[in-house]
């Protein structure tokens, strides 16, 4: 258990969600994805006011108000078709064959095929994705772009070891379009996104339209089976439609700059999809792009984010921050690590990252996943009710 996830003693945890892997053909198994109702006229009228609201679209005061609701919503298709023909190029269908060793008493290895999506961030052919897309076990990866052409001389570069990311390499080309990669900070409830993806594995570069319905969000995440969960935290919530298939696309802004990655998708919601921040992975990015690998900080402790819910529940004096916590098989602070080094301990709560304090949407994971191996960090910590400061030096993770 890395210092990303939650332990297992997490008072409150979300109900569990499914990260939106896919089948590539018919007659292989999908996931059972929830039909969402839309109240049409609700989500026309929702939309056309952000749009008119935020300067895309300008009235005319001289039609009626049915005229300007039609033009309107023309204009909005407008610039989702041109979002989408700017990033489209720099997305792409991702295919995979995985070999399963059996279990049991005959040992018969199982092929299975998977399909995701990805999202190309150089022109000479990486390829960022999500780490369930292409997991442990695949040995055959295709890469399909915009324009139809299919790559097979695909290699996986690393996956990410706390959060779920992975980097994939086409040899051989030097002209792809790369992705231009926005911020992540400022986006906020309400902001229109755009979201591009290989819908079910078979629908290539579908795009659909929404809005950002909530941020900073904690969830568990396992594929189909309900197997292999991890915690997330720090998600964007999005109503535009997120599919099996979609995981690893791009979700963007209507500047058509990626701000999220599709991960996952609740089949008990309607309308529920989620996404990675991009600045979440920037950090990464650079390292793949600059070192041929990732190479990611580490601090090395164990920890609950707190909420209001868990401060109620341990009797904690602050609502936000981060407890160190382990149990009797994970200590909290891990052996060798820096955090060791630098005396944290079991139950502290951490509460600020360089002055930049815990809070719902900047957890502790999502802050120091902004720094590097070797950036010495200060950490604002309460220690028997008592704030005191502690300097730590970030090493790389281990491999």
């Amino acid at each position: 258990m890395s210092e990303t996830q939650p332990n297992d003693m997490t008072p409150i945890e979300p109900a569990p969600l499914k990260k939106p892997r896919s089948a590539t053909p018919v007659n292989k198994k999908l996931w059972t994805v929830l039909g969402t109702v839309v109240l049409c006229f609700a989500g026309s009228f929702l939309g056309a006011w952000l749009f008119v609201s935020s300067g895309l679209v300008k009235l005319d005061a001289s039609r009626t108000i049915s005229d300007n609701s039609q033009a309107i919503v023309a204009q909005q298709g407008e610039v989702i078709a041109e979002v989408f023909k700017k990033v489209s190029p720099s997305t792409v269908a991702i295919t995979t064959q995985s070999v399963q060793q059996g279990v049991g008493r005959f040992q018969q290895s199982q092929v299975s095929e998977g399909a995701g999506s990805g999202i190309i961030v150089s022109k000479d052919g990486y390829v960022l994705t999500n780490k369930h897309v292409v997991p442990e076990g695949t040995n055959q990866v295709t890469v399909i772009t915009d324009d139809g052409k299919e790559y097979e001389n695909v290699k996986v570069v690393g996956r990410d070891p706390s959060n779920d990311f992975a980097f994939l390499k086409i040899d051989g080309v030097s002209d792809l379009t790369a992705a231009t990669i926005g911020d992540s900070e400022p986006v906020k409830p309400g902001d229109q996104v755009v979201a591009i993806g290989n819908a079910l594995g078979i629908f290539r570069n579908s795009v659909t339209s929404g809005i950002i319905s909530g941020t900073g969000r904690p969830l568990t995440a396992s594929d189909e089976q309900g197997m292999n969960a991890e915690q997330l935290e720090d998600m964007f919530q999005t109503d535009a439609s997120i599919n099996p298939g979609n995981s690893g696309g791009p979700l963007v802004n209507l500047k058509g700059e990626v701000i999220g990655i599709n991960t996952a998708v609740s089949t008990e919601g309607q309308g529920l999809g989620f996404a990675i921040p991009i600045n979440a992975a920037k950090a990464v990015i650079n390292s793949v792009l600059t070192k041929g690998k990732i190479v990611k900080a580490y601090m090395g402790v164990r920890y609950v984010s707190i909420t209001a819910d868990v401060a109620d529940e341990l009797k904690l004096a602050v609502k936000e921050g981060a407890l160190v916590r382990g149990d009797a098989q994970n200590p909290a602070v891990i052996a060798g690590s820096p955090a060791a080094s630098a005396g944290l301990k079991s139950g502290d709560i951490i509460t600020q990252v360089n002055g930049t304090k815990i809070v719902q949407g900047k957890g502790l994971a999502s802050l120091l996943a902004q720094y590097s191996p070797g950036d010495k960090v200060e950490l604002t910590l309460l220690r028997d009710g008592k704030e005191q400061k502690m300097s730590v030096t970030l090493a790389e993770y281990p491999q």
